[in-house]
């Protein structure tokens, strides 16, 4: 199975008052440290939503501002056209992805992270899917998850994310 992984990083991060894909936690950038998270457990490592140097970045699909499921599309378009059987995804403010994240998703069909739901694991085959729903207006992933059935998994401890500056664990 081909899986490709993607950081969802194309938001404006207005409650953080800075951009927060490039926030250090621990001493690292926080989409560094999702991609050195995610990468080892995917095939190829593409950004969504932003231009970031030193990656494949992809414009989110099919207009920017379109929160998490813009760059979730556009990813799930890039692995479908590229022979990528899934899509691994994880925004770029979840700073603790557990090494195993893939093992913990695999199954049959979509599965999301419960807590976190732009945690996710997404056969690419489900890009009209999605098409169809963003040409509704919809642009909540839980939305999309229900839409698709995906499985929602519980992991303990729960995954957090960053929003504020005050989030941030030096």
């Amino acid at each position: 199975m081909r899986i490709l992984g993607a950081i969802l990083a194309g938001g404006k991060s207005q409650r953080f008052g800075s951009d927060k894909a490039h926030a250090l936690w621990r001493g690292e950038r926080l989409i560094d440290r999702v991609a050195g998270a995610i990468g080892p457990q995917c095939e190829a490592l593409v950004v969504c939503g932003r231009e970031e140097p030193g990656f494949i970045s992809l414009p989110d699909r099919p207009a920017a501002g379109l929160g998490p499921l813009g760059g979730l599309n556009a990813a799930l378009h890039h692995a479908r056209e590229n022979g990528f059987d899934s899509v691994l995804a994880a925004a770029c403010d979840i700073p603790d992805i557990p090494p195993d994240l893939l093992a913990r998703l695999a199954g049959e069909g979509a599965a999301i992270i419960a807590d976190q739901p732009v945690v996710g694991l997404w056969p690419a085959n489900l890009a009209p899917a999605l098409d169809l729903l963003l040409a509704e207006g919809a642009c909540a992933i839980y939305r999309f998850a229900d839409r698709v059935n995906a499985r929602l998994v519980n992991i303990d401890p729960g995954l957090g994310n960053i929003n504020r500056p005050e989030d941030i664990v030096v």
